[in-house]
């Protein structure tokens, strides 16, 4: 992914949620109404952090955050989510 033009601040940081899975393991094609949103994703932006708090995941790191984590945000045509550090459960 290229640079982007938008900086995290504090403790939140930029995720690029994973592609929704398009087939279950058996064949079945799930239409988009039916997809589970990603519970994982890649950090593409990450803030400063707080004072006495540094940040411990990085730009390019595979995460997992809870199902509701984030907020949505469209930059330069990605749909990407703007989260805290404390939403993301794992790095993977």
């Amino acid at each position: 992914m290229s640079q982007l033009n938008i900086k995290p601040l504090a403790d939140r940081v930029i995720v690029e949620p994973a592609l929704a899975e398009e087939m279950t393991s058996t064949g079945i094609i799930i239409p988009d109404t039916a997809k589970e949103k990603p519970q994982k994703g890649k950090v593409v932006a990450v803030g400063t952090g707080k004072k006495d708090e540094p940040l411990t995941v990085k730009v390019g790191d595979q995460v997992l955050y809870g199902k509701y984590a984030g907020t949505e945000v469209t930059v330069e045509g990605k749909e990407l989510l703007i989260m805290r550090e404390s939403d993301i459960f794992a790095i993977v």
